[in-house]
């Protein structure tokens, strides 16, 4: 926790979420699940607002995302982020 009392994991997230959409965002061409990518980033970003996000949710968003701009090698750097700050959560508990 930071002195604002920001968990730095959300604030890491938030940080990757918004470099991820504003690559998104400036890359040029098209592809079938663009807008998957973008509401799931949209629901990511969300999710940083109040600052507890669902760990369940976190990885769907995260699988949903990588599905959709997986094979956009200008992207694969931003995603990396996203899926290196989705892990400093853990694992969800087992149920």
């Amino acid at each position: 926790m930071t002195g604002s009392d920001e968990d730095l994991r959300v604030a890491e997230l938030r940080t990757a979420v918004s470099r991820l959409r504003r690559e998104l965002a400036a890359h040029p061409a098209e592809f079938p699940d663009r807008g998957i990518a973008e509401d799931e980033l949209a629901a990511l970003a969300a999710m940083t607002i109040d600052g507890s996000p669902e760990i369940p949710r976190l990885r769907r968003s995260l699988l949903l995302i990588a599905g959709a701009i997986g094979s956009v090698s200008a992207l694969a750097r931003g995603l990396s982020e996203v899926r290196n700050a989705v892990d400093l959560f853990g694992e969800p508990p087992r149920r």
